[in-house]
């Protein structure tokens, strides 16, 4: 009896792995931390953007985020937080991701975004003015998010309509079809219609909308007014 005990025992050992039904160990889930909204900024950083345009660009989002009126929409959320990140973008595969993912939940940690956006320089100067390319790439961001969002929200900002890359229609299908909404802020500066071609080819999913800037120098307030409304939003 002994002898035949070892022996099963031994063709037991002596079977390989993946014949023996035995259960492979799973990868441990990411977690992540809900949030009411998980914000992209895609700032547009192509060839048409000065420096000082792009500077003006920077600042208006660090003074919005210190308005008191951004703090408070955010504490009149179900979970009085958001996370938000900022990218640059110009041609089809030329992004940047400038401020990491941030959670924003109190007056503290508000004045560290804007501090975190204010500190971040420029990394690129032109390449092209893809749209798509920058929707594409926040939405990896999004997927890549340590925080998951009740909403997801692309927020496009740049000065010209879509000449790189794939049709900029089928990066925001693609995304709605993923339940990410896209906002936009079209700077009129060079094209004064710019607005209506954001509205008809950029902006789309769940509540989206656009708050258009005639120019650079009234940028800071077209981001005020967008970050309010975007962050309010129940849709």
């Amino acid at each position: 009896m002994l002898r035949a005990t070892l022996y099963a025992l031994l063709v037991v050992a002596a079977t390989p792995l993946g014949a023996q039904e035995q259960k492979q160990p799973q990868a441990p889930r990411r977690t992540q931390t809900e949030v009411a909204l998980a914000l992209v900024l895609a700032v547009d950083a192509s060839g048409s953007v000065s420096n000082d345009r792009f500077e003006l660009q920077k600042q208006g989002y660090a003074a919005a985020f210190r308005n008191r009126q951004v703090l408070n929409s955010i504490r009149s959320l179900a979970t009085q937080s958001i996370a938000v990140t900022m990218t640059q973008w110009t041609g089809p595969e030329l992004h940047v991701q400038t401020v990491e993912w941030t959670l924003v939940k109190d007056e503290a940690s508000v004045n560290a975004l804007a501090d975190a956006i204010e500190a971040s320089t420029r990394q690129l100067f032109g390449g092209g003015t893809s749209i798509s390319g920058a929707i594409d790439y926040s939405r990896i961001l999004l997927t890549a998010s340590p925080f998951l969002g009740i909403r997801r929200v692309i927020d496009i900002s740049g000065d010209g309509a879509n000449n790189r890359g794939r049709a900029v229609t089928l990066a925001r299908d693609e995304a709605v079809r993923d339940g990410i909404s896209i906002n936009g802020l079209p700077i009129l500066a060079l094209e004064p219609d710019l607005d209506r071609y954001y509205y008809d080819n950029v902006i789309g999913g769940p509540g989206a909308f656009m708050v258009p800037a005639r120019n650079y120098e009234t940028f800071a307030d077209a981001i005020l007014k967008k970050l309010i409304t975007e962050i309010a939003s129940r849709v």
